[in-house]
């Protein structure tokens, strides 16, 4: 069974229904996966936000927890991460580059586009090189340079905006894009538990 954490900021609106619409749905289609979720700047004990209870409510989906601060005993649990931004992907990272391998932002985990992933891995390239020309201070060519910022403009945000303090209607908003990303990862955790099951 696959071990997911969903991470946002406060750990009272996105991840928590991220995280109730993954139980739901997952159960649906008879698809074991366990799922808790955190914040990267949050304390724990926080109720989850009232339009986010209410979001849920509304698609028959109870949430009863409350928030909980991002530790190193959760990122271990984690099998795959998933952060609702590209700056909480980057947080996570730097405080555990253990994790590295296992964190992403959920848009980009359930992105198919060959085009599209195929940019972001030369992106990711461009950039691990960048880092080591910085350390050996060095600078990126005008072409390398140029190449970077033109993949950053042409890669689709990867974010999923944070609703806090925004209308009922803003949260579900959130959660229609949330549940689309959640149907795409059940397709993408059945297309991989296929596979395994070829290679076993």
């Amino acid at each position: 069974m696959i071990r997911i954490l969903f991470v946002c900021t406060g750990n009272t609106c996105r991840s928590p229904m991220a995280e109730a619409l993954l139980r739901e749905r997952a159960k649906a289609r008879g698809i074991e996966v366990e799922v808790r979720s955190a914040g990267v700047s949050t304390v724990d004990g926080l109720p989850v936000s009232p339009h986010a209870a209410e979001t849920l409510r509304a698609r028959n989906i109870t949430h009863a927890g409350s928030s909980h601060a991002v530790t190193g005993q959760l990122i271990d649990w984690a099998d795959l991460i998933l952060a609702m931004t590209t700056s909480h992907k980057r947080n996570l990272i730097e405080r555990f580059p253990v994790a590295v391998e296992k964190t992403h932002t959920l848009m980009e985990y359930v992105e198919d586009r060959k085009d599209v992933m195929s940019d972001i891995s030369e992106l990711e390239r461009l950039y691990s090189e960048w880092q080591v020309k910085q350390v050996l201070g060095e600078q990126l060519s005008d072409e390398e340079r140029a190449r970077l910022l033109q993949l950053e403009q042409q890669i689709p945000s990867f974010d999923i905006a944070d609703p806090f303090g925004g209308s009922l209607e803003r949260y579900r908003q959130v959660a229609d894009e949330l549940t689309g990303a959640v149907d795409k990862l059940l397709d993408k955790l059945l297309l991989g538990m296929g596979h395994r099951a070829k290679n076993d």
